[in-house]
């Protein structure tokens, strides 16, 4: 389902699902966003986010991307609620397990993944740090000093990130394993749910999809593939392998950026 993009002033107008996205990266957030509406065949159109744009910024209630607008509704700018809101538009193909004990462990990996100090939040923290620190694998300057405007970022809160990283890789890694040896390729159950396409999206931030599938900034990806030995050892080929599967049976490419 190809991705309609129009202006600032065709997304204002109060009908269907309009989402803000990052242009020219794959931002994990916005890449599952898009992932999910596929998924559940939800049509949007998407707008290019523009962080010096004020009034883009009070339209959509957030200076970030991505940013879900349905109808004349309130904006959704958190993965949780774009998830819910997708949910609730789309429940046939549910991306959430019906089973309680399953919904609460999806949502948990989900905040592990996507939330504040889960994984993408933590390497984007690793790469704010090394950037301003002219350190090999952090961003550009600028872009380090606007992302540590943006974010809040604190040097002490900075120093324990690849511990972090490598704790969140490994508990990934033991869960697809765990389901592996029990003849499943999810990571609950036996179907596809949410975590599935947030993990196969924040692989971004370590191994991004050859240039032919994400067609991308050459700086920013060399800052995404760059990695600490510890954290290189700790991204097991499973991962990867997973974020493959998801993308050939589930997800579009190449990735419209």
């Amino acid at each position: 389902m190809p991705i309609k993009y129009i202006d600032y002033n065709q997304a204002k107008e109060p009908t269907g699902l309009r989402m803000i996205v990052v242009g020219g990266l794959p931002s994990p957030w916005g890449e599952a966003a898009k992932g999910i509406f596929h998924i559940k065949k939800i049509p949007f159109s998407a707008v290019y986010h523009n962080p010096h744009d004020k009034e883009m910024a009070n339209w959509a209630g957030s200076p970030s991307a991505p940013v879900a607008i349905y109808e004349n509704e309130a904006p959704h700018s958190s993965w949780k609620d774009i998830l819910l809101l997708a949910e609730r538009l789309s429940p046939e193909r549910t991306l959430l397990p019906e089973d309680p004990t399953d919904r609460a462990l999806t949502l948990k990996l989900c905040h592990d993944i996507c939330g504040e100090m889960g994984l993408g939040w933590v390497r984007r923290l690793e790469g704010v740090h090394k950037g301003l620190k002219g350190e090999k694998g952090g961003f550009p300057e600028m872009i380090a000093k606007y992302l540590a405007y943006k974010y809040g970022y604190h040097q002490q809160q900075s120093t324990d990130s690849s511990a972090r990283i490598i704790e969140l890789l490994n508990m990934l890694t033991a869960r697809l394993k765990m389901q592996h040896n029990a003849g499943k390729r999810f990571y609950v159950g036996s179907t596809l749910s949410a975590v599935d396409i947030y993990s196969a999206t924040f692989m971004a931030y370590f191994k991004p999809l050859p240039a032919e599938q994400c067609p991308m900034d050459e700086t920013i990806r060399t800052v995404f593939e760059t990695l600490d030995e510890q954290v290189l050892a700790a991204l097991s080929p499973i991962l990867i392998e997973h974020r493959d599967f998801i993308y050939s049976e589930f997800l579009e490419l190449p990735l419209s950026l």
